[in-house]
């Protein structure tokens, strides 16, 4: 009887330790949350090799413009963005991306002596960008193996067909926004480096580019930055 008594005792003693045991301490470990994911903050892992997507942001125009205080330049009612993930690590971190693609249409000028935009282009692609979820959201677009970032605007103008090629010697810098899923970037400088000698000397790019979207998922949700 007294080992029974006994036993008993062993096994409420047991069940009351295990009890205060916290859920946690038994639970395994956590998945880390991914700097880039989907359809909401801490939502699925945007995955190495989807396929991004952005227009210009509503009401905006992407513009190359001579100086950067300056209004006079290209502006373009139609730009879209194409880019590749390469790495999401978890967050706090730096996801990476290839830009595969970065065009404009409905392209005017109002500059002296130009009649019309033939084309604005991009050269020397891809771009390595990377999205980093530090204080601000910053975003940096990068020259690739094919060389720096260039942009090229053809032109007609009163003395015929001129071409204007621009390039960036460092990186573009910007933020990204998870309220609008959006990235901006402001008065990137690019230096000519081709072209005829009626080209402005320098060129200043600014668009932001929204909502940011996984076209790689179902119904293409939007992009957030964890």
């Amino acid at each position: 009887m007294r080992f029974r008594r006994h036993l008993a005792l062993t096994a409420a003693v047991a069940a009351l330790a295990l009890g205060a045991v916290p859920a946690s301490a038994t639970a395994g470990p956590a998945a880390a949350t991914p700097v880039l994911t989907t359809g909401s903050a801490g939502g699925a892992a945007v995955a190495a090799g989807d396929s991004l997507a952005a227009p210009l942001a509503a009401g905006t125009r992407a513009t190359f413009y001579s100086t950067a205080t300056s209004t006079t330049g290209v502006t373009c009612a139609v730009s879209q963005l194409s880019a590749k993930a390469v790495s999401n690590p978890a967050a706090p971190g730096v996801a990476t991306e290839s830009l595969t693609g970065l065009t404009f249409g409905t392209c005017t000028s109002n500059v002296t002596g130009v009649t019309s935009v033939r084309s604005l282009t991009v050269g020397n692609l891809p771009y390595g960008l990377a999205v980093d979820d530090a204080p601000g959201l910053p975003v940096t677009l990068t020259g690739g193996a094919a060389g720096p970032i260039q942009a090229t605007a053809v032109l007609n103008s009163w003395f015929g067909t001129i071409t204007c090629t621009y390039q960036l010697s460092g990186a573009f810098t910007g933020n990204a926004d998870n309220a609008a899923h959006s990235l901006a970037f402001r008065n990137e400088h690019f230096a000519k480096s081709g072209g005829s000698v009626l080209c402005p000397g320098d060129g200043y790019f600014s668009a932001t580019y929204g909502p940011v979207t996984d076209t790689s998922q179902p119904g293409s949700p939007a992009v957030f930055v964890n």
